[in-house]
């Protein structure tokens, strides 16, 4: 006789389970979010081994963050409809599969489409673990604090990124940043294979195939306009045709009854700000490290374990005051976090928009540690901002749609600046960066300024207004 299959809250205590679900679904954030920024710091070995051009590292980049950044709400409702244990271990087979790929990959092209097949893994990961965590966490107050142990690792491993990254690529070779994942993902599966229970949503939301392609071109079209409009000089084109994209999606997306994209969360004042805050923030970050990595390594001829050592003011600001902004929203507020961290991205673009070649280290870790500062104090109330107001069946939808708006922006971040950066190389890449420090100056201001508009009456009242709508909204489907 076989021995019974023991279920996962037969196998251990009931709290120590939920706490190696979070620890499992950790592990997944961590995957996801190191893969969005280890690579910066791989790039000029990279181009040293395929003789590739700006564009194309910038490509090996954004591949992964914009393909992450199409896929995310796709995969949550995919998880919600077939099983969320499902799709996870699903994503981590396709993640270790593209991980494996890129650090077999011979050339940047296939390296490139490696990387698609890694972000589209990685989709499946990020939003079906806080979905697997929201259904384990019922008390509400440890589900509050497992979101925000989870929410921390995701900044906490695109901040350590560059580091590891740097140890890696010193140590073994660039491949050795895609390696590094496989150990990590099968301890992952195996977990949750053992111990993370199967779960559905009692009514998932429908597939919306045509808003999902449209999504998808829109971003495709827009990062490939933006990166080849130096090069190609079809880049005007390109945009055009994202901008088309766009026009066609918004009433498309208004007229279904299920959408890939609410589009009314929108006249939410503090869910808009959220969304463009998490953009701008993104952006700001995504070309500070692509900037900083080529100019680290190519102007200032450091390894790239230096190289990654130097990003460590930018990595310890991330770990110590995130956290400590999670606890200053319950205190006081998202208000005095958004408005300070803003200011300090923008003085940390500002202290480096003078970059030269001979540029003081302490200047430049100063800046750099100002810089993740500013970084550390606005992320933690992204989420909280975006669904401040939000009735409780639209939480999760919402907290996606602003996970999604970090992946854009750090897409557009390196398309944008690095088209900056790559327009001005005649005059060296340190005197090419300057205008692009000019640009992530002025995101810092406008998370600042949006962090302000977002926390005042006026903004509170239409979240409350598109709350009683969606309400509205709700309630006789329910019924």
């Amino acid at each position: 006789m076989s021995a019974p299959t023991l279920s996962p809250e037969q196998v251990l205590p009931d709290r120590r389970r939920r706490l190696l679900v979070l620890l499992i679904c950790s592990m997944s954030l961590l995957l996801v979010g190191l893969d969005a920024t280890i690579v910066n710091v791989a790039l000029p070995a990279i181009q040293s081994s395929f003789q590739s051009t700006l564009a194309g590292l910038q490509w090996t980049v954004d591949a992964y963050t914009l393909v992450l950044a199409s896929l995310l709400m796709l995969a949550g409702s995919t998880a919600d409809r077939l099983g969320r244990r499902r799709v996870f271990a699903t994503g981590l087979v396709v993640f270790a599969l593209g991980s494996l790929l890129c650090a077999l990959a011979p050339d940047l092209e296939l390296l490139v489409a490696a990387r698609v097949v890694q972000a589209t893994g990685g989709a499946m990961l990020s939003p079906v673990a806080m979905s697997i965590v929201r259904n384990v966490f019922d008390d509400p107050r440890e589900r509050a604090q497992a979101i925000g142990v989870f929410a921390a690792m995701f900044g906490i491993s695109m901040a350590l990124g560059p580091v590891l990254g740097g140890v890696l690529v010193s140590a073994i070779s660039w491949r050795a940043v895609f390696l590094v994942n496989l150990p990590v993902a099968l301890a992952a599966f195996i977990l949750a294979a053992r111990f993370v229970p199967e779960s559905r949503a009692p009514r998932p939301r429908r597939v919306d195939p045509v808003g999902q392609l449209l999504v998808i071109a829109a971003l495709s079209a827009l990062t490939y306009g933006i990166i080849e409009l130096e090069r190609a000089g079809s880049g005007a084109l390109w945009i055009m045709v994202a901008l088309a994209c766009s026009a066609t999606l918004v009433p498309y997306e208004l007229r279904r009854r299920e959408p890939l994209v609410e589009l009314r969360f929108f006249t939410s004042a503090p869910f808009a700000g959220a969304s463009a805050i998490a953009v701008c923030l993104s952006a700001a970050l995504g070309g500070f490290l692509f900037m900083n990595t080529l100019y680290l390594q190519g102007v200032r001829g450091l390894s790239p374990l230096h190289a990654g050592l130097c990003m460590l003011p930018t990595a310890a600001m991330m770990v110590i005051f995130a956290p400590l902004s999670g606890r200053l929203v319950g205190r006081f507020g998202p208000r005095p976090s958004m408005l300070g961290g803003g200011l300090a991205v923008l003085a940390g673009g500002l202290m480096l928009t003078g970059l030269s070649p001979h540029t003081s280290m302490p200047w430049l870790l100063g800046a750099y540690a100002v810089f993740g500062f500013g970084f550390a104090l606005v992320s933690p109330p992204i989420a909280n901002t975006a669904v401040s107001g939000m009735p409780p069946a639209q939480a999760g939808v919402a907290a996606a749609v602003a996970t999604t708006s970090r992946q854009v922006g750090l897409t557009l971040g390196v398309a944008v600046l690095g088209a900056v950066a790559g327009s001005g190389l005649g005059g060296g890449f340190a005197a090419a960066t300057r205008p692009g420090w000019w640009i992530v100056a002025a995101l810092g201001l406008a998370v600042a300024a949006l962090g302000y508009l977002t926390t005042t009456g006026w903004a509170q009242a239409t979240a409350r207004r598109t709350a009683e709508r969606l309400e509205h909204a709700i309630t006789p489907a329910a019924g």
